[in-house]
């Protein structure tokens, strides 16, 4: 309370599509925990324009700038304001969190428990006749009947033995239970017919139920919390109030919204028997394996993810989904259903970052510090286009610990740009629309290569390390990644935890780097992926860092894609370059000088990576671990790829188990684990320190 204060002052606040942002007086009043707006401050001493009641309010600022912020009050009316700068922002949400705040523990503090009730819930017709669950006079009324008794007179609940709550959670119980049969009715009909499973208004009534639930397992806690204020000091140390989640697994309805009774043994495919007993036996250790590039051959496989109307014909499946997720629940244990999957693994995702060599190697040919923190923040915005394929938000396969991709690229000499004169190669690359040079002819003396590795250092949280080098240019990238995906409504929300380091062993120096969170928007509809977040780039040694910011499309106007950046030299505080555009589309870099260079990333040309035939890779490598999910999704087969896609899971989760019970420690490949990250067990900066420490002394 000592931090609360009343505040007031002019805010832009969002009204409607016509009328727009419109400036207002806003008044925090603490004491009534109140935040009232007027027309201007003139017309402060008349009635408030409008009110929100703070006690129970959500205060959230904004992604999309730093300007921007809402608030959700209890009753579901949000204002979404807007203060002049990032500064003033900050003031009025930790003034209006510290207020809200306040009031919302008031209200278990000086609120007397609700008095006892019993709930009495019957289910009105049979659980096994949907048909009848169907008649109009079977309404969400009539589903339950709820009554109310008084306790015996006399009788005092006892101050430990909370017995109304003891009710509530045992009728709360038996709802669960009818509503899980009400799911099952729904789920038992056929997939076809004058009443099928897929029904409409049978789906918005499974996601209503569910939600309904959900909504009175919320309202049971704050119970929990308010009986627990009313006795407090007199509850044991360490006692933990906990949060009721859904009680329907969400593993059970990923197919088509009906549960998945994979029976007997028997029923599988002869192929998915034989990839479940194939590595049965838990494979804890692997042996190190070294990639002979030479065996790798330019990869023809270009699995375009264009395919929209699959959306249109699987809405129900994603509705059925909606139906069992909460605002800000953590994905990673969820399963999503088949069809919305990428035919590639997330590891080689990265890889696919890595599809401009030229411009990565020729980070390292820049003659000052300024030009190659310049030429990376090039690479780095170029990167992202490719790594996306098509236009439709599709997942990549969730790799299984232990999986490894491998690849490389072999650029020509030639199309590298080295100093800063011969900038225009990389920027007439851009002009060229032709997928990659043959090089397969060329001596070694001619190209360079870039070899990459990935793995799936842990499964939970789910870890992944990648490593690209250059030998030939002293230069390699180390980086781990942790995905961390939730539910925001209708969107998901995936952010990239981890860092980046990109050493330059020929000047010694070492750039760190994030990456930006990436949104699935529109998920009912036709999904589509955009960039959210701020990301640095840093190199400690020269004093050079880079701020881009990735920006997610306005509430209202504002156009898609769109990022900006700036490069600095810290210590004399100026700007040496600024880049704007989009992401996936053109990017302008404007530089100290005035030059402006424009880099059109449709046009930019792409090599191939070489990967190893399917024949020749271990069987932990994605494409042959993943190959029968995806031959299946090329095919269009969908409940096959699920079968699939099920059998790695599974011998995922019984490997996991085995080395619990025998308390084996799982034993990575080519990472190691140091502090908080990963790091490739043989980076070139070792190799490149061990050769200089060989070599004889001269002088």
């Amino acid at each position: 309370s000592d931090h609360m204060e009343n505040i007031c002052g002019y805010l832009m606040k969002y009204t409607n599509l016509v009328t727009g942002w419109q400036y207002r007086y806003f008044v925090l009043n603490n004491d009534a925990g109140l935040l009232e707006y007027f027309v201007n401050e003139q017309s402060r001493h008349l009635k408030p324009r409008g009110t929100l009641q703070l006690a129970g309010a959500v205060i959230s600022p904004s992604d999309e700038d730093s300007h921007t912020f809402t608030v959700n009050a209890a009753s579901g009316e949000q204002y979404k304001l807007r203060a002049t700068d990032a500064k003033e922002r900050q003031h009025w949400v930790s003034r209006l969190q510290i207020c809200t705040q306040h009031h919302t523990e008031a209200i278990g503090k000086n609120n007397p428990p609700l008095k006892s009730r019993s709930f009495s819930l019957a289910s009105q017709g049979s659980a096994n006749s949907p048909g009848v669950q169907r008649r109009p006079s079977q309404n969400a009324v009539s589903f339950f009947s709820v009554g109310h008794h008084r306790l015996p007179t006399g009788k005092r609940v006892p101050i430990m033995q909370p017995d109304h709550l003891v009710d509530v959670r045992e009728m709360m119980s038996q709802a669960e239970g009818q509503q899980r049969d009400l799911i099952r009715s729904i789920e038992c009909l056929p997939v076809s017919g004058h009443l099928t499973s897929l029904d409409q208004d049978l789906l918005m009534l499974k996601a209503t139920s569910m939600a309904t639930m959900n909504c009175l397992n919320d309202c049971f806690h704050i119970l929990q919390l308010q009986h627990a204020s009313q006795q407090k000091g007199s509850l044991p140390a360490g006692t933990t109030i906990s949060w009721l989640e859904p009680k329907i697994s969400l593993a059970n309805h990923f197919k088509n919204g009906a549960a998945q009774n994979f029976p007997a043994e028997i029923n599988k495919p002869a192929s998915v028997r034989e990839e479940q007993s194939i590595t049965e036996p838990c494979q804890l250790t692997r042996e190190l394996e070294e990639i002979n590039p030479d065996e790798e051959l330019e990869d023809i496989c270009d699995d375009k993810e264009d395919d929209l109307g699959a959306v249109e014909d699987q809405r129900s499946v994603i509705l059925h989904l909606l139906s069992q997720l909460k605002l800000g629940m953590d994905l990673t244990r969820v399963v999503l259903p088949t069809f919305i999957l990428e035919k590639r693994s997330l590891l080689e995702m990265y890889a696919d970052f890595m599809s401009h060599p030229d411009l990565f190697i020729a980070i390292t040919n820049g003659t000052t510090p300024e030009e190659r923190m310049i030429r990376f923040v090039e690479y780095y915005l170029t990167s992202f286009h490719e790594g996306r394929k098509g236009a439709i938000a599709k997942k990549p396969y969730n790799p299984i610990i232990g999986e490894t991709f491998h690849c490389s690229w072999r650029m020509p000499k030639s199309d590298v740009a080295t100093d800063a004169g011969n900038n225009s190669s990389a920027h007439s690359l851009s002009e060229q629309v032709t997928l990659s040079k043959d090089t397969e002819g060329q001596t070694e003396l001619d190209y360079y290569t870039v070899k990459f590795v990935a793995e799936q250092v842990s499964h939970h949280p789910p870890v992944s390390g990648f490593y690209a080098e250059c030998v030939e240019k002293k230069m390699c990238v180390n980086a781990h990644v942790w995905t961390k995906s939730k539910f925001l409504g209708m969107s998901i929300g995936v952010t990239m935890i981890g860092e980046g380091v990109l050493s330059l062993l020929e000047h010694g120096e070492e750039y760190t780097f994030s990456l930006p969170c990436a949104y699935a928007r529109s998920i009912l509809t036709v999904p589509w992926v955009e960039l959210g977040g701020k990301v640095n780039i840093n190199c400690a040694k020269t004093g050079y860092s880079a701020s881009i910011n990735f920006h997610t499309k306005p509430f209202y106007g504002g156009k898609l894609h769109r990022v900006t950046g700036e490069v600095k030299q810290n210590m004399m505080n100026t700007v040496v370059c600024r880049v704007q555009g989009e992401w996936n589309s053109v990017l302008e870099f404007t530089y100290s000088n005035g030059e402006t260079k424009y880099v059109d990333l449709t046009k930019l040309s792409v090599t191939r990576k070489r990967v190893r035939p399917l024949e020749k890779q271990g069987p932990f490598e994605s494409r042959r671990l993943w190959q029968r999910v995806t031959e299946s999704l090329r095919d269009g087969d969908i409940d096959k790829a699920t079968e699939h896609k099920r059998a790695l899971e599974e011998r995922q989760r019984n490997e996991e188990r085995l080395r619990a019970e025998t308390e084996t420690p799982w034993r990575t490949k080519y990472f190691l684990k140091e502090g908080d990250g990963w790091v490739y067990h043989k980076p070139l900066w070792k190799t490149v320190s061990a050769v200089q420490t060989q070599q004889p002394d001269t002088n």
